[in-house]
């Protein structure tokens, strides 16, 4: 049986997101002008229903009141690819970190070009939060949607952890 699948748009302060979900649970989330985009044919139909909790986790986060997302993912990648997506969620909101050390945290010290690909495959960007990876001087480097966004990102979490109680 395949799996029901549905999109929806909503606005955010990066620009509009795609969510997808699969099955109930979010399976997508592309920025406008996403690298890697799969074919929207794939996204199943448009509905405003089933994305209550997406939506709302996600205006917490913009609003600097969420620091982890809780909503049920389904993640498809080659198992390689899972690896590296379950370690950027144990990367802590607010910090960064780099490649090799991404790299470093799945056992595969030597494999910085291929984390570095799987993390830009991240079918859940924001959520799984490959944005808190940077390059080994320090600088951004890659994000499937734009540096701009990232540096937004970034910033947004810093100003939270910093914000007066």
């Amino acid at each position: 049986m395949d799996a029901a699948r549905a999109h929806t748009v909503i606005d955010s302060p990066i620009g509009d997101l795609t969510l997808v979900t699969t099955d109930g649970a979010l399976s997508g989330l592309y920025l406008t002008e996403h690298r890697h985009r799969p074919d929207p044919a794939t996204f199943g139909p448009h509905t405003d229903r089933g994305f209550e909790q997406i939506r709302e986790e996600l205006d917490e986060y913009f609003t600097g009141g969420r620091t982890e997302f809780t909503m049920p993912l389904t993640l498809t990648g080659t198992e390689f690819q899972r690896s590296v997506w379950a370690a950027l969620r144990a990367i802590d909101y607010g910090t960064t970190c780099t490649y090799t050390e991404l790299a470093t945290a799945i056992g595969r010290p030597t494999a910085i070009r291929a984390v570095a690909a799987a993390n830009g495959r991240n079918p859940v960007s924001i959520v799984v939060p490959c944005h808190r990876v940077i390059g080994s001087d320090g600088t951004l480097t890659g994000y499937a949607g734009g540096l701009d966004r990232k540096r937004f990102l970034l910033d947004r979490e810093s100003r939270s952890l910093h914000a007066p109680a």
